[in-house]
């Protein structure tokens, strides 16, 4: 028999939350099959079978938070397909036993006595047949096993059965203790009308606790300025056709913001630099951040060596990290070692925004959503052009408000003349 644990994952992960079990007790798996996803802080990561065998046996199930080593079940190297596990087996021979034997004897005075006590449990918690997922969830809720009723054939005490105990309507009965009256009313929600309670995911709690940390370690500050994208608008509308019949990808904003950022960093390199104690990190490569929108929360995949790749490569790796994003199948590899953030709420309608840095990078670039609106021209005529507002986000710590303006303009300016950053591209 084998055990199966949580092997290592990555330097930085050391617990993560039981998402689905790929298997079910009685499969059979081969050795680097994939068995159990598990979610963690960044990445969604399948753990595969160490040993061919069956499996026996499940100890956690799908939302319990587990840390490397810890054991999650159990796998039988001989064990034939479809076969009941040894844990299964053995309540089956206990509960099998319990069935047939007979009546002991009871002295009359404990037969007395427990004419007294009926209220009372005749077996504790420990002697009740019952899965490990279901003990759990009874101690978490304080319920006694014994109390449990199940509808299982074997007698055996299931999850669903505890909660469905839990979830019964309760007889008054006189207070038994103090302790268990002040747990009751801890439990007691303070809403007087219905809500319902839904525990974060993993990655929502990372996320969470991460932007607060950056609202508190940084001295974050947000500039805007505004982009007439008539210039982007016409030559992608000229070239677009073009574009996607020699590359296969789409010719999107995306990749002239890209092409801009990593301009306008060349220029202000502080901005795609980070604080390591006393000292100043000052990356000479870009690698830039693209920040996702999934199910699960906003990712950061990040696209590498921007400043080498044309408009066709930026674009491919965007829809490329896209998908993986959004099917869960990003890697760590995938989200590290970024040098710079854009983000663009205006694809859910965003107007403008503050976006928070993300840590430990010094700046975010946030793009807006597209709107036509009058703009008074050099020559004082009155024209209607597509505006977006644009924000960066940066650490006043090391970037002064001087650097931060003029690099929005710079930005400005190219995406205002694009043919420079195809030219340059």
């Amino acid at each position: 028999m084998q055990e199966i644990k949580i092997p290592e994952l990555a330097e930085s992960i050391t617990e993560g939350t039981i998402a689905e079990w790929l298997v079910k007790e009685g499969d059979k798996v081969e050795k680097g099959d994939a068995i159990v996803e598990l979610e963690t802080d960044k990445v969604n990561v399948e753990v595969n079978a160490e040993f061919s065998g069956v499996i026996t046996e499940i100890t956690s199930n799908e939302g319990d938070d587990v840390s490397v080593g810890d054991t999650i079940g159990k796998l039988d190297e001989n064990g034939e397909a479809g076969a009941a596990s040894s844990g299964e087996a053995k309540k089956e021979e206990a509960s099998s036993e319990k069935e047939t034997e007979e009546p002991k004897e009871v002295p009359a005075k404990e037969a007395a006595g427990e004419s007294k006590q009926d209220a009372a449990p005749k077996q504790n918690s420990g002697d009740v047949i019952a899965s490990p997922a279901a003990r759990k969830r009874a101690r978490e809720l304080g319920i006694d096993l014994s109390k449990v009723q199940t509808r299982d054939p074997l007698g055996r005490v299931r999850p669903e059965d505890v909660e469905a105990y839990n979830n019964a309507p309760k007889q008054d009965v006189a207070p038994s203790k103090p302790a268990k009256k002040e747990a009751a009313k801890s439990e007691k929600t303070e809403f007087d009308k219905p809500v319902e309670r839904v525990k974060m995911t993993r990655r929502r709690q990372t996320i969470a606790k991460n932007l607060v940390e950056v609202q508190q370690n940084t001295a974050m500050l947000t500039t805007f300025n505004e982009v007439d994208m008539t210039s982007v608008m016409e030559l992608r509308k000229q070239r677009k056709d073009k574009f996607l019949a020699k590359n296969g990808v789409k010719l999107g904003f995306m990749s002239f913001f890209t092409k801009a950022v990593v301009g306008a960093l060349k220029e202000f390199p502080l901005l795609n630099a980070e604080i390591q104690g006393n000292e100043l990190v000052i990356k000479k490569f870009y690698d830039i951040g693209i920040a996702v929108s999934t199910d699960e929360g906003l990712v950061v995949p990040v696209v590498r060596d921007a400043d080498r790749k044309d408009f066709a490569g930026i674009e491919q790796d965007i829809v490329d990290l896209g998908k993986k994003a959004r099917d869960n199948k990003l890697a760590l590899k995938d989200l590290q070692g970024g040098s710079f953030t854009i983000t663009n709420g205006g694809t859910f309608g965003s107007m403008m925004s503050t976006p928070i840095l993300n840590a430990p990078q010094v700046g975010i670039l946030g793009m807006h959503n597209i709107v036509k609106r009058p703009i008074a021209m050099p020559d004082d005529s009155i024209e209607v052009r597509p505006m977006m507002y644009i924000a960066l986000s940066y650490d006043h710590r090391i970037v002064d408000g001087k650097e931060a303006v003029q690099f929005l303009v710079r930005i400005k300016q190219m995406l205002e003349d694009p043919y420079d950053l195809l030219l340059e591209g």
